[in-house]
């Protein structure tokens, strides 16, 4: 895993200043605080700070193919390097790495823009093709690694984070409240809008291509199922489940790859426990496991995963946390996040990459992408039940069940969504998107109302599959939460952004193309049985781990919320954060409700809806406040705030290089 950022001229061939590009860079060091190369020519630039896991004395990048016409920087792995780079030497090309990321100049000679559908793995990716003045920005398939970008006077801007774009000093940090929208709807980051006005992230699956000033968002790969009725289905699924264990250890495997040690995380969970399994059965012996123990501050996990790691063999660390860490953190989770995050076990993730990072290592595997494969979130069995009830006695059930809980918020109908807000279509996240929506009648100012009228944060998020309507309930369902909530938090404040703060890369074994692909096309019922979820996995599960760790129930990790920010003894900044002032100051929320909300937050019984969402919303209130003091000017609260280095004119490392285009054929590295 690297950082990449760049810059490519809109308007014709004027230079770029290298300071400025030093100032991109430098932001994003921590991704990549072990090498930093350019490659600099008139029009465009090429920047990459690496992080080697792959060849690690002759990877350096941007690297070229041989006559120096194609120069790509990559972030992230294309995993199946050994495989390929035996297909490109048979087709005659030459390599002078074993690295990755050259794999991706041989594939642009080849297949042109088609090496997105050639290319898997996770990854984001810039390729300049001096020949066609043709630029390429690409993500993987399900956005596992972040790229961002912008236009600025006549620039367009790139970078692996917002500090990079913002760093460039061409655009000025302003909000995007249709971007915060999204997240007070869904508790997620938007699929191509960012919190900051004119900065937007590729979607995952998409790429860019930019040439003559033109600039082309181009899908190349989106999630698929079968039609409703068509999906695999046998009478024994033993061959099923035969199948998906295979994928699950290939795809184990390939993200063993690499020139460094691996690790793994666990909880107290199935999906990290099958896949610390895994792991440790392709190595041959048990690889080192890492675990978050709260102490008071949510569901405690220690005993289960130490269980689970003096079973499987592997040595275990474990980092604990307690309301008072988890609110010392959040500073820190909200500068790498660069945005908002509700989910305060984000901030448990980033002290455990912490801890991977303090004993030597640079990768480490997760369990992360089952939930979302094979339904294994609570509301996926709310839609098991609802659909149920929609059988037997008819819709009117379900809609006045929900009806009935919403009512119960007395908030105003009117920001409601639409009740079947998906091409017509109630997925089984709106149970809890509706209530998210209501929330804000109590915490929004009228000029946030105003600023967002007329807007659908809906319509935002990429639903636009034109077979969506013909899938079966539960993959509708299961699309959205790939959509949303998966690109949105699960490898964004939870994923990349908290690893690679520390200079870790997280590898994703269940998001494996093939094992998606494979996951797309069961049953649903193989999926949630009954009320069983991720059925199929835990008949791998079974062969895989000691039968006393194989079936344990899901357990979300989900760690304190409001009521760290609202303890008595939280930081003397979260109070200044939600004072009358700050809260004017910033415009989002109205004083005299957030001050009622608060005040009420506590006197609530604990599991009524409008106790559960205000914990939600609550958070999202004190975590936005905290983004804004952070990026956009501060003064709302005694923190410190980002800042780009921009006297960056020399590399601190020492280990720069620039490759200037002369008009000759660069000398490879």
């Amino acid at each position: 895993m690297c950082g990449i950022a760049g810059a490519l001229d809109l308007r014709g061939r004027r230079d770029f200043p290298e300071a400025r590009l030093l100032a991109m860079t430098a932001a994003i060091a921590h991704r990549g605080p072990e090498d930093e190369q350019f490659h600099s020519e008139p029009g465009v630039v090429l920047g990459a700070r690496r992080l080697a896991i792959v060849d690690l004395a002759g990877g350096r990048q941007p690297i070229c193919n041989e006559d120096g016409t194609i120069w790509v920087a990559q972030n992230g792995e294309v995993f199946e390097y050994p495989e390929f780079q035996r297909e490109l030497l048979d087709r005659g090309h030459t390599l002078s790495t074993r690295c990755d990321t050259e794999l991706w100049v041989h594939f642009y000679e080849d297949l042109g823009r088609a090496m997105f559908e050639k290319a898997r793995g996770q990854y984001a990716v810039s390729l300049w093709d001096r020949k066609e003045r043709t630029l390429l920005l690409g993500r993987d398939r399900v956005g596992i690694c972040p790229l961002y970008y912008a236009e600025a006077d006549g620039w367009l801007l790139w970078g692996s984070e917002i500090k990079a774009i913002l760093a460039s000093g061409l655009i000025d940090p302003r909000a995007d409240r249709r971007g915060l929208d999204i997240f007070f709807n869904t508790f997620c980051a938007g699929t191509s809008r960012t919190f900051f006005e004119g900065i937007k992230i590729l979607p995952p699956g998409h790429f860019l291509s930019v040439k003559d000033g033109r600039i082309e968002l181009i899908r190349y790969w989106d999630l698929d199922f079968p039609d409703a009725g068509d999906e695999r289905r046998l009478k024994d699924p033993t061959p099923l489940i035969d199948e998906l264990e295979h994928l699950m250890r290939q795809a184990v495997e390939r993200r063993l790859r690499g020139d460094v040690p691996v690790v793994s995380y666990i909880s107290g969970g199935l999906d990290s426990t099958v896949v610390l399994g895994l792991s440790s059965r392709e190595r041959g012996y048990a690889v080192p496991s890492f675990t978050i123990g709260l102490n008071k501050a949510g569901p405690d996990e220690r005993s289960q995963a130490r269980e689970s790691a003096e079973a499987l063999g592997s040595k275990l660390t474990m980092v604990t946390m307690d309301r008072s860490s988890i609110i010392d953190a959040y500073p820190e989770l909200i500068r790498a996040a660069e945005g908002p995050v509700m989910d305060s076990s984000a901030a448990c993730l980033m002290q455990l990459a912490k801890a991977v990072h303090a004993q030597g290592y640079k990768v480490a595997l997760t369990g992360e992408g089952a939930d979302e494969a094979l339904a294994g979130y609570p509301w996926f069995k709310s839609q098991q039940v609802r659909n149920l009830m929609r059988k037997t006695v008819g819709n009117w059930l379900p809609s006045k069940v929900r009806d009935v809980i919403v009512g119960s918020m007395h908030g105003n109908p009117a920001h409601l969504p639409p009740r079947y807000g998906f091409q017509g279509v109630r997925t089984a996240q709106q149970d809890v998107y509706d209530l998210m929506a209501q929330a804000r009648t109590f915490l929004y100012s009228d000029s946030m109302w105003d600023d967002i009228q007329g807007y659908a944060a809906y319509d935002d998020l990429g639903i636009t599959n034109e077979r969506f309507t013909r899938w079966a309930p539960l993959n509708q369902s299961l699309y959205v939460g790939y959509k949303v909530m998966l690109a949105g938090l699960l490898l964004h404040g939870k994923g990349d952004r908290v690893a690679m703060n520390s200079s870790v890369e997280a590898r994703y074994p269940l998001l494996d193309e093939d094992v998606v692909a494979f996951c797309s096309t069961i049953a649903p019922e193989y999926k949630l049985k009954g009320l069983t979820d991720k059925w199929i996995l835990r008949q791998v599960a079974a062969r895989t781990l000691p039968k006393k760790i194989a079936n344990r129930p899901k357990t979300m990790f989900r760690a304190s919320r409001s009521e760290a920010f609202l303890d008595s003894s939280r930081p003397a900044w979260v109070d200044q954060l939600l004072s009358p002032e700050s809260l004017r100051a910033t415009g989002y929320f109205d004083p005299d409700k957030v001050a009622r909300e608060v005040a009420a937050h506590g006197k609530f019984p604990r599991f009524t809806p409008k106790s559960i969402i205000m914990d939600l919303s609550l958070t999202c209130v004190a975590a936005t406040q905290l983004w804004h003091h952070t990026f956009l000017g501060g003064g709302l609260c005694e923190l410190p705030v980002w800042s780009p280095i921009r006297t960056a004119a020399a590399d601190p490392t020492g280990v720069l290089e620039i490759s200037t285009y002369d008009g000759a054929a660069p000398s490879r590295v």
